[in-house]
């Protein structure tokens, strides 16, 4: 099969992780992933830029394997992450709305696809043909060698041909007993962000911390800094996918320092909770608003319980505290991966400096320790 072919080329050149989301043309390549890579299965495509991203910090080789239009959902943090950063991020985007497309949506974005890319000096290859996979193999070299995203854009044409089949996808027991007892009585709280990372710093001791976007990076840089630290400078939503992604490829322990916001306008606690990395906790600081940019009120914040959310979406390991007297107690708690710390906090910024630090210096020193524990394969 052709799709055997294409596979053979990414283990050619070493890749190890396999980032997807299916599309129906190349529904096959996305069903044979699994036999020959880790796979992570998104909801959202651009989570998998911040979940290859933590990867290759630690030492990881990973490809994202997409329908094409999900690119249209992960421009920002292709450019605000792996560009920033100076990631590689290969993808094999299946090209949609050119070659015999029947749906009328797939073909505005889709075929300005490459005016799109040369814009934002993203480099591309199209394949017409699986005897061109070669240049897959061009576009993953160019993305480890030049340490950005590449894309390679695959047409349909590629599957056609006697050599395409159906696969019959395993579909798994969805029976099942829910019983969740959620009951929790929430003061009006005290703490602001900076009073919350203060406390969450001496618990940190050799875990690897990955910081939301922002004046909480700032506040962690100035409260402790530490090489195992990755601040984040861009990206919203994409710290705990970059978390998530350091937990699979490392032993070492994580944690995330995630915001409400952040972690409601990203799809990947379901993704986390299905895959249940056993090193990772996320801590949501949960102020209600968007403290970045303001302190607007989020839609969320008077009717959502981010303990209960995280539940809801399979974590088992929660819990929800108000002070900082109890977070590191709770910290504690949650050995057990995946766990979800609720920190529920007052809007508050304090007037803390930039971080002193490149993009490039914070991802150098950061990989300098995170790869002392990777895990390779």
């Amino acid at each position: 099969m052709h799709e055997d072919t294409l596979i053979q080329h990414l283990g050619d050149q070493g890749i190890n992780l396999a980032v997807s989301l299916p599309c129906d043309k190349a529904k096959m390549l996305c069903s044979l992933l699994p036999e020959s890579f880790e796979t992570i299965e998104l909801l959202r495509e651009e989570d998998g830029v911040g979940v290859c991203a933590g990867a290759y910090l630690s030492g990881r080789k990973p490809v994202m394997v997409i329908q094409s239009s999900g690119l249209g959902n992960m421009l920002n943090a292709l450019l605000s992450l792996s560009r920033t950063y100076e990631l590689p991020l290969p993808i094999i985007a299946s090209w949609r709305g050119v070659y015999k497309e029947t749906i009328p949506a797939q073909v505005p974005f889709n075929t300005a696809l490459p005016g799109i890319l040369k814009a934002a000096d993203i480099p591309f290859a199209i394949v017409d043909h699986p005897d061109e996979f070669d240049r897959v193999s061009e576009i993953i070299g160019t993305a480890y060698r030049s340490h950005t995203p590449a894309v390679a854009l695959v047409s349909p044409r590629c599957w056609e041909g006697p050599s395409v089949c159906e696969r019959d996808e395993e579909t798994k027991d969805r029976a099942r007993e829910i019983r969740i007892v959620h009951e929790r009585a929430v003061p009006s709280p005290t703490m602001t962000r900076l009073d919350a990372i203060r406390a969450i710093v001496p618990h940190l001791n050799d875990a690897l911390a990955v910081s939301n976007i922002g004046i909480p990076g700032k506040e962690l840089y100035w409260t402790g800094d530490r090489k195992e630290n990755f601040y984040m400078l861009g990206s919203y939503t994409q710290a705990t996918p970059i978390g998530f992604g350091i937990a699979l490829s490392s032993h070492r322990k994580t944690i995330v320092i995630d915001g409400d916001g952040s972690l409601l306008g990203t799809a990947i606690l379901p993704v986390i909770a299905g895959k249940k990395p056993r090193n990772l906790t996320i801590i949501c600081l949960d102020n209600g608003v968007f403290g970045s940019t303001g302190n607007q009120m989020t839609p969320a914040c008077q009717q959502v319980d981010l303990e209960l959310y995280a539940r809801a979406c399979g974590f088992e390991q929660t819990a929800k505290v108000t002070s900082a007297e109890e977070i590191g107690g709770a910290i504690a708690s949650l050995q057990q991966g995946p766990s979800f710390l609720h920190v529920v906090i007052r809007p508050g910024n304090s007037d803390v400096p930039n971080i002193p630090f490149t993009p490039q210096e914070i991802r150098d020193r950061f990989m300098s320790t995170v790869r002392t524990g990777a895990i390779q394969g």
